[in-house]
């Protein structure tokens, strides 16, 4: 009987451990790769860091929350802050308003125009941003882009205007992030009864009914995860934004806080100031991940 309780009760232990030792080396991995740069990141930005001890010297002076209470103090970081969450609104916006109708389309159109479409929209995925940026710089270009010439603005500069310069790296975010949003929307909707489709049209409900009525509601967990993640990509959006508007557009028109947090730190040399900005990323976009954790717990408790 003791022998028959012994084992009863460690296999309890036993299905709560198996998971996490299988997982124990990746979690090593990970902790290596991603906690010690973020600690690293923390450590700089409580220290006053310059190009001295990027050399090799010594942190002279203990700040503590000095670096963020300088940095909170400063209107340009709000304002910056402000254009960040504006742009990404914007971004994510849109990224899911074509991502969705071309997934709907994609279930309209016959094999051959939809492997050409599926085609494209993998190719705008897998193209490196550094690469998107500077043709889609080309395509708008004042003196030698088609853009201009068809739309028969002459030597229309698009990077100089602030809003011009955003509304061009929103294109290229959008055209290479809406690939995502489209396959995963369209996989979902592949997963939904033709019969409740059917009955919707039978019952004389139109493409837009269907898919408010119908459609989202049904993938409400397939696009909260795209729409999370899509959040977090436009958030942290730097390499569009560097190369498309030169470091942050005319008079700094364009930053966002990654780029913002680029130039404090290689630009003015401010080490810690711009360590101070990337925790303060990581915080919102730690707080952004736990949202989605727990939409994504209040589902699977739903279904």
């Amino acid at each position: 009987m003791i022998r028959g309780l012994s084992r009863s009760s460690s296999r309890p232990w036993r299905r709560w451990s198996g998971p996490w030792l299988y997982l124990a080396p990746a979690l090593v991995i990970l902790g290596g790769l991603l906690l010690y740069p973020i600690y690293q990141l923390g450590l700089i930005s409580l220290f006053h860091y310059t190009q001295a001890q990027v050399s090799g010297g010594e942190p002279t002076r203990f700040e503590g929350f000095g670096n963020y209470s300088a940095l909170f103090s400063d209107g340009e970081f709000w304002s910056v802050l402000l254009a960040t969450v504006l742009f990404a609104a914007a971004c994510v916006a849109s990224t899911l308003a074509v991502g969705c109708a071309l997934a709907v389309l994609l279930t309209r159109v016959r094999a051959v125009p939809r492997l050409a479409l599926m085609l494209a929209a993998l190719g705008a995925w897998a193209t490196p941003a550094v690469t998107g940026s500077t043709v889609w710089l080309f395509l708008f270009d004042p003196d030698f882009g088609p853009v201009n010439r068809i739309l028969g603005l002459g030597d229309h500069s698009w990077t100089y205007g602030r809003f011009s310069a955003f509304f061009l790296v929103l294109l290229e975010v959008v055209w290479c992030s809406f690939p995502f949003v489209m396959v995963t929307v369209y996989a979902g909707i592949r997963a939904v009864p033709a019969e409740v489709l059917e009955a919707a049209a039978l019952d004389g409900a139109s493409q837009w009914r269907i898919w408010r009525s119908v459609l989202a509601p049904m993938l409400r967990p397939i696009l909260t995860v795209v729409t999370i993640q899509s959040v977090i990509w436009d958030f942290k959006v730097f390499t569009q934004i560097y190369v498309m508007t030169g470091g942050g557009g005319i008079a700094n028109q364009n930053l966002v806080l990654n780029v913002y947090a680029y130039q404090q730190a290689f630009a003015s040399s401010q080490y810690s100031l711009g360590a101070a900005i990337g925790i303060v990323m990581l915080l919102i976009l730690l707080a952004v991940t736990l949202v989605y954790l727990r939409l994504l717990r209040r589902q699977g408790e739903e279904l």
